[in-house]
């Protein structure tokens, strides 16, 4: 777990600059994918491979036909997406880090956040990306169901051989599980990088407009117009935060 707890402790340190939204996303990542993983993912597929019997001697057969099976191990693709999904905001926390040491460069909050802004925004992208690469990798290599039975045709097997899946209903729900939560932390990321993209624009301050026509006021003279009304524009926010 010491990896994991040094992983954990960066993605905290990138709820300083996340907004509500991203903070959601972090809870997501913290509980529902290394602290599953981390718990019960790896009693799931410990014994994936000594499990994965075949009803053949022939040496070398069974290697061929579990890496036939399993191209990639269902537990190490699944601890490569949570590091390359945490890869964005760690490099993002020790740009940060990087920029406030630089002389010159501390300032105000807010103008710190709004240089750094831009980069947040970036990795938040890097990291859509990354969701929707996984979750289209995960179903192509696994689809959604582990087969409890797997034919394998390959040399150096002497004919067709029948290997055998260790708990396929318990990895499948898993599977599932795990697909799901992707889902949700990528809904997550699409809407808070739409949070921080409306957040960059602000309406514009001092937008008039003109008053609906109407008759003149008692004791005004005919033919008086009334000057445009201008509505002050919401202060300027630029932290990150919510």
């Amino acid at each position: 777990m010491g990896e994991w707890g040094f992983l954990s402790s960066l993605l905290d340190a990138v709820q300083e600059h996340s907004p509500m939204v991203g903070r959601f996303w972090l809870v997501v990542m913290l509980l529902f994918r290394i602290l599953i993983l981390a718990t019960v993912g790896s009693d799931v597929f410990e014994d994936e491979q000594e499990e994965f019997v075949c009803n053949t001697q022939q040496p070398g057969c069974k290697p061929v036909c579990y890496d036939a099976a399993f191209p990639i191990s269902h537990y190490r693709f699944l601890v490569f997406h949570v590091v390359v999904l945490s890869a964005p905001a760690a490099l993002f926390v020790i740009f940060a880090v990087h920029q406030a040491a630089k002389p010159g460069h501390g300032g105000a909050p807010g103008q710190r956040t709004r240089r750094l802004q831009p980069f947040y925004v970036g990795s938040v992208v890097a990291r859509i990306a990354a969701e929707l690469g996984f979750l289209l990798g995960q179903a192509l290599l696994y689809g959604f169901r582990v087969q409890p039975l797997f034919v394998c045709r390959r040399r150096p097997c002497p004919h067709r051989v029948d290997c055998f899946v260790s708990r396929p209903t318990e990895k499948t729900v898993f599977i599932h599980f795990y697909f799901v939560v992707g889902l949700v932390s990528a809904l997550l990321s699409m809407a808070e990088l739409g949070h921080l993209l409306r957040k960059g624009h602000p309406p514009r301050a001092g937008c008039c407009h003109r008053p609906q026509e109407r008759g003149p006021a008692p004791g005004q003279p005919a033919g008086a117009t009334e000057e445009l009304r201008c509505a002050p524009g919401p202060p300027p926010r630029g932290d990150l935060t919510v």
